[in-house]
């Protein structure tokens, strides 16, 4: 409504620049929204602005109005922006007095002062100068206006309370905190502040998942799973054992779900997450809690040792900051030093063990390979090669191969490996995975089909033709999507992952909603375009500095060295990248879209097909349109015409059929009032039927209170697995007291279920059937 719209004139202002009438007019209509619009006492508000701005001191004393014992001017650490080197300018803030009860008595007690009394509520930041870091200040000449306030703060003001935690909508959360706790709020400050807490936390965390954000040990994930189980903990500290922020969620998702309606539409994601989130956090909180209050019971002094802080973190999952939070809590500080002594010597052991594994996970100490031998690939020139064994480790049928030189695409950058065979005349193996070290070595795994292997013999490895071509089919596909993504939607786009498969691709991209329809079909016609225009693909290595400087795009996930090996498709498509490829896109043969996904925020995700999946794809579509062909008993070219002549004799008869039910619920409804009782006055009408659904109710309803004024009826559909039941009351009736929603709130729960609604018209909904006519008979006395 209005807000919306103010709000929305505030943004435009940020977008244009202004002379002094846009300034003028933007503190006019800030009073106005505070005033009108958001209903605000104008004898409670108060207003501060720079000391050397003038201007906007004579705007608001002049034009606003604002009394002179309302305003203030103050100086540049209050009333101007200014982030040092950038735009920076004056400002003009709001003030809501709280009154003298919340101030600090002082006889100085005005706006500016420390006290709690002046609440700022709105600022119009006017950016006029551009500060160069040394302390000039040049007048922009594209000035702008930046309109702030405090959405919750504003909601204090509005509903005139004290806190964030006591406006409506939040306090419904705290209340159901406290039903689950058992603990009323306001009796005990410790208490509180868990409820607090949780309450905080809870609705963080909703409005993290569903943008995308998931719990983890890095970045937003870390925030995400710090708040769940701090919240968690607090929890405990109220004396909930049991997982109890998935039942917070759905309360949260309730209170919110209007102004942000992807709550709805994720709220079986969210309450997954957080419920998972919370079991596995529950599963070691409660043995780690009691760790760490042993531990502190025999601390002497305030430090706290970091072996035992340490041993909770590496043994048993304990949260660094949630011992840090407890302890504060005692009065106690953690010896930081010394838990990063073990921290460190923890990693240099993860570090060590990694180096000593990434030669070949499963080797022993005594099969070791030099770490400065490396395995060197053959694969983008030869799907065959000769290759001498340096490690092998057999384990029942499973053989696990590192090779001196192998053409074996290692799984990497999102391209699946290669698989095939390796052998020789008194060995032979199905290779089905593929992947590489850290240290450059390429390790073989796979099937034992026959025979046996050891280091130093020498097999012939050998790379399935066919998948390898899929692959690749699918790899050049991939880049030139990329590219095509790119052209249509704009350079903002990045690959953020991708997965290439035979004939199969998933990319991963940055964008900030889904596509269209337009732009989905314009990605792909650049896509086959390019495919039919055969352009060739040529691989190179180069120096990293001179692929940079060519513009070639890195691909996500990838780590370079000094020489790069750079992907060119004709003049289209020039990346970075390790993988392997067609050497001309027309052997892609086809694109073939098939979905387009958003999976975090922000990222979207498209599927496709191509090569012989898009054959594939084709042959099942046109077997579809001939098995319907033979439904509609026409010729695929004749089909659209036929179905488009079905669809209408459809929609002619369920529109016969609704004005035949109408003919029928009218008809029904006729002779319910011609049977209808007088009682005190009024004409009585009940009944019940398992014929009439929701939409005949409303029917008959609408009937009855057009037909007799004096009307009082109340029915009930059984029909359906649940009893619909409705009440309505003719005009006079409603003049001289009747009240449908009390009718059917009584009715309803007669019958085990709940209405409700307007004076001339109420629905309601119960479960037990048997029981209408009992409550049908009760109408008469509720009368």
């Amino acid at each position: 409504g209005k807000t919306s719209r103010h709000c929305t004139f505030f943004e435009m202002l940020g977008h244009f620049s202004f002379g002094d009438y846009f300034k003028r007019e933007a503190i006019v209509w800030t009073w106005e929204f505070f005033t009108r619009v958001m209903g605000i006492d104008p004898e409670r508000l108060y207003c501060s602005v720079y000391l050397d701005d003038d201007e906007a001191w004579d705007i608001w004393v002049n034009e606003v109005g604002i009394p002179l014992t309302h305003m203030a001017r103050l100086g540049r650490e209050d009333n101007f922006w200014d982030i040092g080197s950038g735009p920076c300018g004056p400002s003009s803030e709001i003030y809501f007095d709280r009154g003298a009860e919340n101030g600090c008595g002082g006889p100085d007690c005005k706006v500016g002062c420390d006290c709690d009394r002046f609440v700022e509520v709105g600022n119009n930041v006017f950016t006029q100068f551009s500060n160069d870091g040394q302390g000039n200040y040049i007048e922009l000449a594209q000035k702008n206006i930046d309109f702030g306030m405090g959405l919750e703060r504003l909601a204090c003001v509005v509903q005139g309370v004290d806190s964030v935690f006591e406006v409506d909508t939040i306090t419904r959360i705290l209340r159901h905190v406290s039903q689950i706790a058992g603990i009323p709020y306001g009796q005990s400050e410790k208490h509180d502040m868990s409820l607090r807490v949780i309450t905080d936390h809870i609705r963080s965390t909703v409005m993290m998942i569903c943008d995308g954000v998931q719990p983890g040990n890095e970045k937003r994930g870390y925030v995400l799973r710090r708040l769940l189980r701090r919240a968690a903990r607090h929890g405990r500290l109220l004396g909930v054992e049991e997982p109890f922020l998935c039942a917070l969620a759905a309360t949260v998702i309730e209170e919110s779900g209007a102004a942000y309606p992807d709550l709805h539409k994720r709220s079986d994601m969210i309450r997954t997450v957080i419920r998972i989130e919370e079991e596995r956090f529950s599963k070691t909180i409660g043995a780690g809690l009691a760790m760490l209050r042993d531990e502190i019971q025999k601390t002497q002094g305030t430090l706290f040792s970091g072996d035992p802080a340490f041993m909770l973190y590496d043994t048993f999952g304990f949260p660094v900051d949630l011992t840090l939070e407890i302890l504060e809590e005692e009065g106690l500080t953690l010896d930081r030093a010394r838990f990063d002594e073990l921290m460190q010597a923890q990693r240099t052991r993860a570090r060590e063990a990694r180096a000593a594994m990434g030669e070949v996970s499963w080797k022993s100490e005594d099969m070791g390979l030099d770490r400065d031998l490396r395995t060197e690939f053959t694969g983008y020139f030869s799907l065959t090669e000769t290759a001498v064994v340096w490690a092998a480790v057999t384990d029942g049928d499973r053989v696990t191969l590192v090779l001196d030189k192998t053409p074996f695409y290692a799984e990497s950058g999102g391209q699946t490996s290669d698989t095939g065979r390796l052998y020789n005349d008194l060995f032979d193996m199905r290779v089905t995975g593929v992947r590489g070290t850290g240290d450059g070595k390429i390790v073989h795994t796979g099937e034992l089909i026959s025979g046996e292997v050891s280091t130093g013999d020498t097999v012939t490895a050998e790379v399935g033709a066919d998948r390898r071509a899929a692959v690749m089919r699918a790899h050049s596909a991939t880049h030139l999507l990329q590219q095509a993504l790119r052209d249509v939607l704009g350079s903002h786009v990045e690959q953020a992952g991708s997965l290439v498969e035979p004939d199969r691709l998933r990319f991963d991209f940055t964008h900030f909603s889904a596509l269209t329809g337009e732009e989905i079909g314009q990605v792909c016609a650049a896509v086959n375009r390019r495919i039919l225009e055969g352009l060739p693909v040529t691989a190179r290595e180069m120096p990293l500095a001179e692929a940079k400087a060519r513009g070639a795009m890195a691909l996500f996930g990838e780590k370079y060295g000094e020489t790069v090996r750079t992907v060119r498709m004709g003049d289209y498509s020039f990346e970075l990248c390790g993988g392997t490829h067609l050497d001309n896109t027309a052997k892609a043969g086809a694109f073939w879209f098939r979905s387009e996904t958003s999976i975090a925020s922000g990222v979207r995700r498209i599927e496709a097909r191509t090569g012989l999946a898009v054959l594939e794809q084709l042959d099942g579509a046109q077997r579809a349109l001939l098995r319907a062909s033979d439904l509609l008993k026409t010729s695929p070219a004749e089909m659209e015409s036929k179905l488009e002549s079905a669809l209408a004799q459809s929609r002619d008869a369920q529109r016969e059929l609704a004005r035949l039910k109408a003919q029928l619920v009218r008809a029904d409804a006729a002779a319910l009032l011609a049977s209808a009782r007088e009682v005190k006055g009024y004409a009585l009408v009940t009944g019940h039927s398992g014929a009439w659904d929701a939409a005949a109710l409303r029917e008959m309803g609408d009937y009855l209170r057009d037909k007799d004024p004096n009307v009082v009826a109340v029915l009930a559909g059984t029909g359906g697995e649940k009893v619909s039941l409705l009440a309505v009351c003719g005009k006079d009736a409603l003049a001289r007291g009747a009240h449908a929603g009390s009718l059917i709130r009584a009715v309803s729960a007669a019958c085990g279920g709940s209405g409700g609604g307007k004076p001339d018209s109420a629905m309601g909904g119960a479960k037990d059937a048997a029981r209408v006519s009992e409550a049908l008979q009760s109408v008469e006395g509720l009368l």
